[in-house]
């Protein structure tokens, strides 16, 4: 066969219609991002991040610890449906078995907002003893971003020392701490700043962030 010969007319139409790799549109998948919420006090930043999250382009996948629930219903008034409306998908907390627990399934990153000292402690142990330790740790594992809110003062030698081994692991504690140049009005001025800096850290920046320019 003459490799060089282009053929006939019937045979060339035929090679075009057979896609390749470079004729075959890219379908970006979306960014999925799981938010756990613990049951630290401090709610409302995991509220805020689910709704500032629910955007094109992102899927949102929420993990909830018994404790969590507790706190977000006593200082929000909101129950798990309220939260499982707000996300994508939403998984039991007990359910090791879900998708999110393998490091083959595709994320784009997680966020525990807030992050209790519990839970910091757990995961920096390597323990994965439920959905969302478990996830964390596949998170860490796969060096996709892991974003902790953690919400403890003050801290003992004992709390900082564990945030050292997450940094090292490769974690990012970013605990939700205000700032003021933007000359907040209210509590979610406040609230919704921490959210901002968690939002450009998962690189998926708010278009009406705050942010410093003097």
């Amino acid at each position: 066969m003459n490799y060089s010969d282009p053929g006939s007319e019937e045979q060339e139409k035929a090679s075009r219609s057979v896609p390749n790799s470079e004729q075959t549109p890219n379908r970006a998948e979306p960014a999925r991002v799981i938010v756990g919420i613990t049951g630290a006090s401090g709610a409302i930043y995991g509220i805020r991040l689910l709704e500032r999250l629910r955007r094109p382009g992102v899927e949102i996948h929420l993990l909830v610890s018994r404790s969590g629930i507790r706190t977000v219903e006593m200082e929000t008034g909101l129950r798990l449906p309220d939260l499982r409306a707000m996300a994508d998908v939403h998984y039991p907390i007990h359910d090791v078995g879900a998708r999110i627990a393998s490091g083959s399934y595709p994320v784009h990153g997680m966020v525990i907002a807030p992050c209790s000292i519990r839970t910091m402690s757990a995961i920096a142990a390597g323990l994965s003893s439920n959905l969302l330790l478990r996830a964390a740790d596949v998170t860490l594992k796969e060096r996709r971003r892991l974003i902790l809110m953690i919400r403890e003062s003050p801290l003992h030698l004992g709390h900082l020392r564990t945030m050292v081994a997450l940094a090292e692991m490769g974690a990012i504690i970013a605990p939700p701490i205000p700032a003021f140049y933007h000359r907040p009005q209210n509590v979610m001025d406040l609230v919704d700043y921490s959210v901002e800096r968690v939002l450009d850290l998962l690189g998926l920046p708010a278009p009406d962030a705050r942010r410093w320019d003097p």
